[in-house]
């Protein structure tokens, strides 16, 4: 029996596997006692031990020929691999050479593939899809509080503290265990408020739920400012002793009165004065944003304005309020901490600051001046692929672009032009169909290694089951790639040893690993960074001395409002907005493979209000074509009053012809890099192609 977390999202939920009859697939238990979700666990963490059945995942390295993929030995693979590498570096220099990770790698994967980069291969091309998830908050925390952790509380005092705004999140859906602290929130007298232009599970059971227009959601934030001012709701205290920047702030939100935020978001303004009421009638509140915010070309600002909030209202740095993130990858927490992002250094250090240069630089055994500086975001450096002056050879770990990417036909372009694409995965995802090779790769219980919640708990996930015969660990290929480059050491294999050198590496920095180590978490079921020494506690609640800019202070963002990179017109006249289903997780790649959940969702949709259908004469599963700028999809319709009439939604974890990010658009935030999934204009029309849909079946190896 084995203790260990869920392979899925931020949650990290505690589960136990027992070993399954005749060494078949682990049972999968709930545990009780680890607090984030308290034995609970949602279908997919149900289901999760089906991916390790034999048959569903790759078990030999497959290598591409004039006639396809074939299976071949690591050896040859590995050789390929490097010899591109070499090959690309040699002819048109390092920066060529790019790498492209995950938001679910483990921090010593995540870790080990930023040191590849910028040590053994000497680039600046590296980013990973993190980028697309919550950057954009990630971004706005570091402006306004000097440091980044998703929640800077334990996720157990949303049910302690008065209000709630949930700002573009639907935890029923992706992560439903979460949802237990909401409804503990109202059991205690508190009040929660949904904003989402779909009437989600999540807000089903809020007691106020707005539903704005997409792309508005930075004017709401500051109309909802405007009347904290106007109807004397601010910590005038807190501003003067903990903040800096209010002035600004202060000029932007008057500029947005309630009028005009109706008019930008088509919110009533009596329910704008309710939900100024509800957040400032307890001394305790909190603003949670995801990705309805956070994935526009606005996001930062937007984040900012629900910061501005909480600070002008004194509802940050003290217990049971403040602002946070619901991350959304298995470790996205920890995946944007260490080093994948272009311009990082492991624990959160700048790649451009000399003192973070110079200590990674002893870590690492280097000269900091060899180091590269920073690289492109995430979309730029894939737009960049097999384009003269970009990236080349490309080495993918714990990502698929092809599906999860926006303007996906034109990633998927770009990825067809390179001249050598190497693809780590455990299954055969539509981008590993294009490589050149794909490399097999341990996956969740077939290995340990640590991970780091949505609340900054670092986590232990253990190895429960023996990988297959011809299955290598991710650290197991950069070792082996490392020394084909030229690099015979440094590059461990052990992920044990890995985390201790990354906790040297993150010593003194704001994401201090440097006090925990393997025996720590399993003995404190996850220990909470910062957390600089053995025996320093760890930190579960930051801020509450002071933030993390030098003088304590933190800082207001003043933004104003600004459209959308594209709004509905007479071509295109209908919002699309996008996300995920209760059943599938990311790309799909692996929740498509579990039987159980194929079977509960088999295909993509647009869901539609039904007054749009009536103009369309369209009825429900009646297949409709969906067109941006970029593309057009088929997919049958669902019909729901829990939509806004303008708008229209799809999930997007399918590949094929109902792929929703053909249509997404990859306008970028100048700030984070966060591409505008959550908002494009589109039509919709009935379909005329012959009613049949079937989803996109995985593709068996050979076939």
């Amino acid at each position: 029996m084995t203790d260990t977390h869920c392979p899925y999202c931020s949650l990290q939920c505690g589960m136990r596997l027992r070993p399954g009859p005749a060494g078949g697939v682990p049972e999968v238990t709930g545990r009780d006692e680890f607090p984030v979700n308290r034995g609970a666990l949602c279908g997919k963490g149900q289901t999760s031990a089906a991916l390790l059945a034999p048959g569903v995942r790759l078990t030999a390295p497959l290598v591409r020929d004039a006639d396809g993929l074939r299976e071949a030995s690591w050896e040859e693979a590995l050789d390929r691999v490097a010899g591109a590498m070499r090959a690309t570096a040699e002819a048109q220099g390092p920066d060529a050479v790019g790498v492209f990770g995950g938001g679910g790698l483990t921090n010593e994967k995540a870790y080990l593939l930023g040191k590849f980069a910028r040590v053994a291969l000497r680039t600046r091309s590296i980013d990973y899809n993190g980028r697309f998830c919550m950057s954009s908050a990630a971004a706005a925390s570091r402006a306004a509080f000097g440091l980044d952790r998703g929640l800077p509380f334990p996720l157990a005092d949303v049910a302690r503290t008065g209000c709630v705004i949930l700002v573009g999140s639907n935890p029923a859906e992706t992560m439903p265990p979460a949802v237990r602290h909401l409804r503990e929130l109202r059991e205690n007298g508190g009040t929660l408020v949904v904003v989402d232009p779909r009437r989600t599970r999540t807000a089903e059971l809020a007691d106020l739920h707005l539903q704005p227009l997409p792309g508005t959601d930075l004017a709401l934030a500051l109309g909802l400012l405007h009347l904290a001012i106007a109807e004397g709701h601010l910590d005038e205290e807190f501003i003067a002793a903990r903040t800096a920047g209010w002035a600004d702030a202060r000029a932007a939100a008057m500029a947005h009165w309630p009028e005009r935020v109706e008019a930008l978001t088509g919110v009533p303004v009596p329910h704008l004065r309710e939900t100024m009421a509800l957040f400032a009638r307890t001394p305790h509140s909190m603003v949670l944003t995801a990705r309805g915010p956070e994935q526009q070309s606005k996001g930062t600002a937007t984040v900012g304005a629900w910061i501005d909030l909480c600070l002008a209202t004194g509802r940050a740095g003290r217990p049971l309020s403040g602002y946070g993130c619901l991350t959304g990858q298995g470790n996205g927490q920890g995946g944007r901490e260490h080093g994948q992002k272009a311009d990082q250094l492991p624990g959160y250090r700048s790649l451009e600051d000399p003192e973070a240069r110079a200590h990674i630089g002893v870590v690492w055994g280097v000269d900091p001046d060899a180091l590269p500086h920073s690289g492109s975001s995430a979309y730029e450096l894939l737009d960049s692929l097999g384009r003269p002056g970009g990236v080349r050879t490309l080495l993918v770990m714990g990502s698929n672009p092809v599906v999860s990417a926006p303007d996906a036909a034109r990633i998927t372009r770009r990825l067809t032009a390179l001249d050598h694409l190497a693809v780590c995965d455990v299954v055969l995802s539509e981008t590993a169909l294009l490589a050149d090779v794909v490399l097999p790769v341990t996956q969740w219980a077939e290995e340990s290694g640590t991970l780091t919640n949505l609340e900054g708990r670092v986590l232990l996930r253990r190895a429960a089951v023996t990988p297959p015969p011809g299955v290598r660990s991710d650290l197991a290929v950069l070792h082996e790639l490392a020394q084909r480059l030229g690099h015979a050491t440094g590059f461990p294999e052990t992920p044990e040893e890995v985390f201790a050198e990354l906790r040297r590496a993150t010593a003194w920095a704001p994401a201090d690993y440097s006090g925990i180590s393997y025996d720590r978490i399993a003995a404190e079921d996850g220990v909470f960074w910062p957390c600089p020494s053995p025996g320093h506690p760890g930190t579960p609640r930051l801020f509450l001395d002071r933030f993390a800019h030098p003088d304590g202070r933190a800082r207001f963002a003043a933004p104003s409002h600004r459209p959308a990179a594209e709004e509905p017109d007479d071509a295109y006249p209908l919002y699309l907005t996008t996300g995920r289903t209760v059943t599938h997780y990311q790309s799909g790649a692996q929740t498509r493979r579990v039987p159980e959940l194929a079977a509960a969702a088999p295909g993509p949709y647009v869901e539609l209000h039904p007054d749009l259908a009536a103009q369309l004469d369209v009825q429900d599963d009646e297949l409709l074509t969906v067109t941006s700028r970029r593309g057009t999809v088929t997919a049958p319709a669902r019909l729901t009053a829990a939509i806004r009439p303008d708008t229209v939604f799809m999930p997007f974890h399918w590949p094929g012809g109902g792929r929703a990010n053909l249509l997404t658009n990859p306008a970028l935030d100048p700030v984070s890099g966060m591409p505008e999934f959550k908002v494009c204009a589109v039509r919709v029309e009935k379909a005329v192609l012959p009613r049949v849909c079937t989803p996109a079946a995985p593709v068996a190896v050979g076939a």
